[in-house]
């Protein structure tokens, strides 16, 4: 149990905002919750798209054959995962690129992983495969570009801030041992306020979650599609319309729970927040980079052909292997489930444009 007010940095400060909070209890070294444990999976806190069904990660593989073909078959080509979980999606990735000779000998494949732990976790399920891992893009200088998370952007924190008459009141968390987290605010700073302003999407809102740690991700990332040409594409749970409230939430044991108990499972439960898309997409054009319209996991999924794999996989399966493909791809496509919850959306620079899985 993590409840040591010193492991916060709180020793000259009353408060701690969202953020710096939220990124401690995740990533402190051996006491964070992405550096200690596998948390994805059956066995973990939640299960991602690659854990559920190696479709998923195919249909990935395939996107990014037709995207290199797309971007002309560039003979040096590069291929970055942001955050690769335990590996599975870079394991399927691998073997599905290896059926293209030309793209598998054209393409650079590397991991961007933050947590010790879960690199080698991944190194253990990828050796011998044709990866390399990267903790910057420094030394990709050739060839076009193409970045893809799922689950990534909303792993990293947000500022939250409440608007108040007239001024924006950053919210915060005071820790103290026996009486355990509670929220306070403070006031903004400068910076962060001017940030804010920018934005038509946040314009209006009594309640605004900022992603500053995000975009600081994504200023590096869309750099390098700049200088290189290329592409982003994010797959995470989310919203396009205004939620003008916290969408803060902690998941154990594939449970969601109240944040009120989070305090006493500290690094021992994953925290996260739902994705703004319509943020993130006037992020990218303030950047510079086109964006596809965004769409659900769903359309996405079954644009790229995953019912029609399924069916020819299902030709050699057993009753019960394809009853399990069926519940997979319900939890994979039903709007109700990830098929509605998760969106899709690709920001590039390319002077082609026809880029599958979208309207």
């Amino acid at each position: 149990m993590i409840y040591n007010p010193e492991y916060f940095n709180l020793k000259n400060k009353k408060l701690i905002p969202v953020d710096e909070f939220v990124e401690t209890a995740l990533y402190e070294p051996n006491i964070g919750y992405y550096t200690k444990k596998i948390p994805f999976g059956s066995q973990g806190d939640f299960i991602t798209a690659p854990t559920i069904s190696n479709l998923f990660s195919e249909i990935i593989a395939i996107w990014v054959v037709s995207t290199w073909e797309e971007l002309g078959k560039p003979k040096n080509f590069n291929f970055v995962e942001l955050g690769p979980g335990d590996g599975s999606l870079a394991k399927v990735f691998v073997n599905t690129i290896k059926k293209f000779p030309d793209l598998n000998n054209s393409i650079n494949i590397f991991l961007y992983e933050k947590s010790k732990f879960l690199k080698n976790v991944q190194k253990k399920k990828l050796k011998g495969s044709k990866v390399k891992w990267i903790k910057n893009f420094d030394k990709i200088d050739k060839g076009p570009i193409i970045f893809f998370g799922n689950e990534f952007f909303d792993a990293i924190p947000i500022k939250q801030f409440l608007l108040e008459k007239e001024s924006i009141l950053e919210k915060c968390y005071s820790i103290d041992p026996v009486s355990g987290l509670d929220e306070a605010y403070q006031k903004a700073e400068e910076e962060d306020v001017k940030k804010i302003k920018t934005f038509k999407v946040l314009k209006g809102l009594k309640f605004i979650e900022f992603p500053k740690l995000g975009f600081l991700e994504l200023d590096k990332i869309i750099k390098k599609i700049n200088n290189l040409s290329g592409g982003i594409l994010l797959i995470d749970y989310g919203y396009l319309n205004v939620m003008n409230r916290s969408t803060l939430q902690t998941v154990m044991k594939n449970k969601k729970m109240n944040m009120n108990h989070l305090f006493k499972n500290l690094g021992r439960a994953d925290i996260t927040s739902l994705v703004n898309f319509s943020l993130l997409k006037e992020y990218f054009f303030k950047n510079k980079l086109k964006v596809k319209e965004i769409v659900s996991q769903k359309f996405f999924l079954e644009k790229m052909g995953i019912i029609e794999r399924a069916k020819v996989l299902e030709k050699n399966m057993t009753f019960k292997q394809k009853d399990y493909m069926s519940s997979t791809l319900r939890r994979l496509l039903h709007k109700e489930l990830m098929g509605g919850l998760f969106k899709v959306i690709f920001a590039f620079k390319s002077k082609n444009g026809n880029f599958l899985g979208f309207k």
